[in-house]
């Protein structure tokens, strides 16, 4: 990192959105860890890949607020800085509308939404898709690989090429995990029935 770029990221003020974000600690995944980890995750991911734009990190630290907290009152974004206007919409384009489908979500994010949106839903899908690694449940495992390869590569390919490297690395570990699991459940069984011997 330059140390302009540093600059810009002491800059930043990311705690009124760090603290915002830990009204998440405690919930869980389905895709395993929990929600308050994941959005540090995803702005983590950011950061690695060199995006410092602050309204789109603090977003990041964020991003699942609207959707995952029950009457979230959305004036605690808007005037959480001077940017917050900025970050409220940026996490609206990123939050799914009540009753649209995943793939519905992730299409409207390919086909309309924002540079920024698109880089955000990239980083929180590598989080997610690191996630999956912890995922006894080889049905959704297999189920999130497949969306991400479907809809998530086409946003990775139009905005960064080394997070598609990575999110196509994360899904053929996945595929591979899948194509181990039979036998890992076999083993687990093995393992059970010389306990009672």
């Amino acid at each position: 990192m330059t140390t302009a770029e540093m600059l810009i990221l002491k800059g930043s003020h990311l705690a009124p959105y760090m603290q915002l974000a830990t009204l998440l600690i405690g919930k869980t995944r389905e895709g395993g860890g929990n929600m308050f980890r994941h959005q540090l995750d995803t702005m983590a991911v950011l950061i690695d890949y060199g995006y410092i734009e602050p309204v789109l990190l603090k977003a990041a630290i964020i991003h699942d607020v609207l959707e995952d907290i029950m009457n979230f009152n959305h004036n605690l974004i808007l005037n959480a800085d001077y940017e917050g206007h900025d970050v409220y919409n940026l996490v609206r384009e990123v939050t799914r509308i009540p009753g649209e489908a995943k793939v519905e979500f992730l299409t409207r994010i390919k086909s309309t939404g924002s540079h920024n949106a698109k880089v955000l839903k990239v980083a929180d899908r590598i989080s997610n898709m690191i996630s999956l690694g912890f995922v006894n449940n080889p049905e959704f495992v297999r189920r999130y690989t497949d969306e991400t390869e479907n809809y998530v590569f086409p946003i990775a390919k139009e905005v960064d090429n080394n997070m598609l490297t990575e999110l196509g690395s994360l899904v053929d570990s996945r595929r591979r995990y899948l194509e181990d699991f039979p036998k890992k459940i076999a083993e687990a069984h093995e393992i059970d029935s010389t306990n009672f011997l």
